[in-house]
């Protein structure tokens, strides 16, 4: 199956859950804190519910191997990266949620071979307090072996959050999308704050489009000068990843490092000024009007115990 098979994956119990919050004024156009691009589950969490991800157990059952339906060498390296969210309840929650992802969840999927786990916390954004999870994953079947071997570590089943009863459950929603890297950044980058242990914010941007045509165009818009831009004006990728499998598809949804708010506005408004910004975001083709519908923003701080 190709890969435009595995965009049309849905899961048959999700349905689109939409944010109403902040809205503030951005560099590319209005930016509605308010909607991102994924999975959702109504449901308390139940008895080991934790440990499936029904998002990547449908996909895989539909789909073959990635690395095996693309020729493409440039695809065989590009990571995949799953995003959760996992929305909780002030009080003993929270510090219940950061002693199992730090102390159980965290080592455990580093053992499945899950290199670096992200973990944050919303420091502006919808629904708080919630908490983000990034897993990057070498390819379609390391993504479906990680999960596997995460589900029957031994640390995890015997978990005190893998064994909470319907009345205390660990959240209350946990809402999750994958996604697979641009070629123009394949793999996750850890931030140079990260191994410096240097205070760090991020900023997670998702793009909407009318069509998947427009939403290819802006990737191959960010692939053929865009990201380059970033780069050289301070705006550091983390990383860069086309929606597969969430709501409010087509998307494209990529993380961005900083020190501080303060050099954020200041790197934004260097890139959004130079001149080989304005010109590629002119050229036809290119335009916000032809291959953008909606963008959305939302600001992270790392946990401590976070890996990115």
């Amino acid at each position: 199956m190709h890969l435009e098979a595995i965009k049309a994956v849905r899961l048959s119990a999700s349905h689109l859950h939409f944010y109403n919050a902040l809205s503030v004024q951005e560099p590319h156009r209005e930016i509605a804190l308010n909607r991102l691009p994924v999975v959702t589950s109504d449901q308390p969490m139940k008895r080991r519910e934790f440990l499936t991800t029904s998002l990547v157990a449908s996909a895989a059952a539909a789909t073959t191997s990635f690395a095996q339906t693309t020729g493409e060498k440039s695809d065989m390296n590009r990571e995949f990266y799953e995003l959760r969210i996992y929305q909780l309840r002030q009080g003993p929650m929270l510090s219940r949620f950061d002693k199992f992802y730090r102390d159980v969840a965290v080592p455990a999927w580093n053992r499945a071979g899950v290199s670096a786990v992200g973990v944050f916390d919303v420091m502006i954004g919808p629904d708080q307090p919630a908490k983000y999870v990034l897993l990057p994953f070498a390819s379609w079947d390391a993504m479906n072996a990680a999960r596997e071997k995460f589900e029957s570590d031994k640390a995890v089943l015997e978990s005190e959050f893998a064994n909470l009863p319907p009345t205390d459950p660990g959240y209350i929603r946990k809402q999750s999308s994958v996604l697979l890297a641009f070629k123009s950044v394949p793999k996750l980058e850890i931030p140079a704050q990260t191994k410096e242990k240097k205070p760090r914010l991020f900023e997670l941007r998702t793009y909407e489009a009318h069509s998947r045509r427009a939403n290819k165009k802006k990737v191959e818009m960010f692939d053929v000068g865009e990201t380059d831009i970033f780069r050289r004006t301070g705006l550091q990728p983390v990383f860069f990843g086309e929606g597969l499998v969430g709501t409010n598809l087509p998307s494209l949804t990529y993380m961005l490092v900083f020190d501080d708010m303060a050099t954020r506005d200041k790197n934004w408004g260097t890139f959004v000024n130079h001149p080989d910004w304005k010109k590629l975001s002119t050229t036809p083709g290119y335009t916000n009007a032809e291959i953008l519908t909606n963008i959305t923003s939302v600001f992270l701080r790392p946990t401590g115990y976070s890996q990115v």
